[in-house]
Formats: C-alpha cells, sequence, structure tokens
C-alpha cells in the first residue's frame, strides 16, 4: 500500500450508499479498511454479483455478530487499535448496541468515529428514513435541477456520494490530522443534507446577489443559457456545448459557420433565438463530426458519452481514469499523487472471507478468534 493515507487502521461498518463509498475513497487512498459485515443477509440496497460492487472495492471483509456479548468484545478490541470507524446508520443505533463513540473512546481516546445519514444526528428528522432524492430535495438543490417543467434526481450523485460520502471521508482525514497533534479523537457527523447544501453555497451566493433565478431552466448553468447547453447532433447523438466567456463564445460561433451580427447578443431576452439557431447548427453534421471541428478548442466543448463510451475515450484512456479489476470497469482512484499515489487494493470481498485473518493480524488469540466468530 503506497497511497498518502497508508499505514492508518479504518473499521467501517457495513451499509449502504455513502459510508462503502467513503470505506472506498480511504482504501484508494492506502488505508487499511476492514469492513465489519453482518452475520446473516440483511436488506442493504439494490443487490448485485459481488465483482460487481464497486464501492466494496479494497478492503476485506469480517463478519461479526454485534447482537452477541463476543461480537461486541470483538469489535472494541478492534476499535482499540484503529485509527477510525465510519457507520452510516440511523442515529441511535450503534448506541443501542453498546458500542457508540462515548464507548469506544473509553477504549481508545485517540479514534475518529465518522458518521454519515441523510438528515444528521439531531433536528426533527433525524430519526426518519429517506433517500438522496428527499435529503437534497430539503435543501433547495433538487429544484434547482431540471428543465423548467420539473425536477430530476441527478443521480445519488448530490446527496449520497457528494454531500454524504465525500464529506465524511473529508471529516474523517480532518479528524485523524488534528488527532495528531491533539491525542484525541472526535465524532464527525456528516449530514447530506448539510453537503448537499455546501455543494450549493456558489449557487446561494448568486442567488442572494441577484445574479440567480430561483427557478429551474433560467440560469447561466442551469441550461438556460443556450451558449452552456446539449445539443442533439445529425445521427441522434448528442453534444455538450459551455462558451461562457466572450472569446470562446466568438470562436464558437465562428466554428459553427454563424456570422450574424445579431447572434452576439447573449442577453436573457434573445437566448430563444439564439438555441433555436444553435439547434439547427448542430443537427447538420454528426457527433463525430462535430468532434473533429471542435475537440481540443478553446469552444468549451465535449460529446456527451454514454457509461460504455467513456472509459474508451482517447483523453480518460491517455489519463488511465478507468482500471479494469477481476474484469469490471470502474473508475480508477481519485485524485492523483506525484509520491505516494493511491490504487485498488483489491476487489471487492466475499462477505466474511477474512474473518479469520483479520482476526489474528490484529491481535487476537485463538481463543478469542474463536468466541468472537461462533
Amino acid at each position: 500500500m503506497t497511497g498518502p493515507l497508508s499505514g492508518f487502521r479504518v473499521i467501517e461498518m457495513a451499509g449502504i450508499g455513502p459510508a462503502p463509498f467513503a470505506g472506498m475513497m480511504l482504501s484508494d487512498m492506502g488505508a487499511e479498511v476492514i469492513r465489519v459485515d453482518r452475520a446473516g443477509k440483511a436488506d442493504l440496497g439494490i443487490d448485485m454479483p459481488r465483482t460487481a460492487n464497486v464501492s466494496a472495492r479494497g478492503r476485506r471483509s469480517l463478519v461479526l455478530d454485534l447482537k452477541s456479548p463476543a461480537g461486541i468484545r470483538a469489535l472494541e478490541k478492534l476499535a482499540a487499535k484503529a485509527d477510525a470507524l465510519i457507520e452510516g446508520f440511523r442515529p441511535g443505533v450503534m448506541e443501542r448496541l453498546g458500542i457508540g463513540p462515548d464507548r469506544l473512546a473509553e477504549i481508545n481516546p485517540k479514534l475518529v468515529f465518522g458518521r454519515v445519514t441523510g438528515w444528521g444526528q439531531n433536528g426533527p428528522l433525524a430519526a426518519a428514513a429517506g433517500h438522496d432524492i428527499n435529503y437534497i430535495a430539503l435543501t433547495g438543490m433538487l429544484n434547482a435541477v431540471g428543465p423548467a417543467g420539473k425536477p430530476y434526481p441527478p443521480l445519488n450523485l448530490v446527496g449520497d456520494y457528494g454531500g454524504g460520502a465525500m464529506f465524511l471521508a473529508f471529516g474523517v482525514v480532518c479528524a485523524l490530522l488534528e488527532a495528531q497533534r491533539s491525542g484525541k479523537g472526535q465524532v464527525v457527523d456528516a449530514a447530506m443534507v448539510d453537503g448537499a447544501a455546501t455543494l450549493g453555497a456558489p449557487i446561494f451566493g448568486m442567488l442572494q446577489a441577484g445574479l440567480w433565478a430561483d427557478r429551474r431552466g433560467a440560469n447561466l448553468l442551469d441550461g438556460g443559457a443556450p451558449y452552456y447547453d446539449t445539443y442533439e447532433t445529425r445521427d441522434g447523438l448528442w453534444v455538450a456545448v459551455g462558451p461562457i466567456e466572450g472569446r470562446f463564445y466568438d470562436l464558437f460561433l465562428q466554428k459553427l459557420g454563424l456570422d450574424d451580427p445579431a447572434l452576439k447578443d447573449r442577453s436573457p431576452e434573445n437566448w430563444g433565438r439564439l438555441r433555436d439557431v444553435f439547434a439547427s447548427a448542430f443537427r447538420t453534421r454528426d457527433r463525430a463530426e462535430w468532434c473533429e471541428i471542435l475537440d481540443g478548442t478553446d469552444v468549451c466543448f465535449a460529446p456527451v458519452l454514454s457509461l460504455a463510451e467513456a472509459p474508451r475515450h482517447p483523453h480518460m484512456a491517455a489519463r488511465g481514469s478507468f482500471v479494469e479489476v477481476d474484469g469490471v470497469v470502474q473508475p480508477a482512484p481519485a485524485p492523483r499523487f506525484s509520491r505516494t499515489p493511491g490504487s485498488v487494493q483489491s476487489p471487492p470481498p466475499e462477505i466474511g472471507h477474512h474473518s479469520r485473518e483479520v482476526l489474528a493480524e490484529w491481535g487476537f488469540s485463538e481463543k478469542e478468534i474463536a468466541e468472537a466468530l461462533a
């Protein structure tokens, strides 16, 4: 393991959504992440083949029965030697099991306890169920995405992964850095409502400055502006353009062969006409032809690739932005480091496959291993 987090030990309580994604991120950066799985089959979201469960990559799996005293003792002993623990349960679940942050801090005062939920650890909605679409709805972000008629969920990227997992991983690393100085751990409360709202900080700023209309499809960055939008090509495929700056916009008009002086007027009142002109222009060529004309120029252009196409694009291939693990093509670890590069440590594990191996490495005796796994 050569990543910047090499040498750090993290316990991940098995779950769905943001906690596993954060575990993947920490593992990709070199941390040793041990996933504690349930002893029995649990309803953990979308069922999929093990090797395709990309966010489970890079760690080993240990099965413990946390409803048994032996399982709790084993988790406590692991926590005593860990740098961090992350979990994504509803508030109070870990406390009811007897392994909440206060208890584990008694065992390991330096332990960072990372928690991620949708609504947060407190507040009127804290105990309610929900999913990404609900959390981002509460922040105003969902209302800002989609065409003028109806908001559309931007996959589960804004809540689960951007607002949840990435803020959890960032918070854990911040707390680990602070613990190196203070010798004390702390609780990281990563709420998707907080993270998603924070992702929208520039938009909220523009709204307060009067530079953003509080409705969909009426703004510079939400598809309202015709020069920051997608267009269908002659072969039914799509391209994306974003020449916001004046000099880029002038080049854009030149490359499209548009020389009407009226197209220089980019005021909102002229957006409808501009969009019609641009749409007609793009329908005159196939996507590949537009790529030949516009790729690599300052027009701010890219083809709209499908998920299957993206790994094969020459730029993505040159950077190694995707890797293949056990026959599954998936995004490579990011960001990149000049001296301590991250890497995918292993494919997703079989549940419980490493139970005995992990306990032995973490200093359990044969008797303790037998008790923990009984």
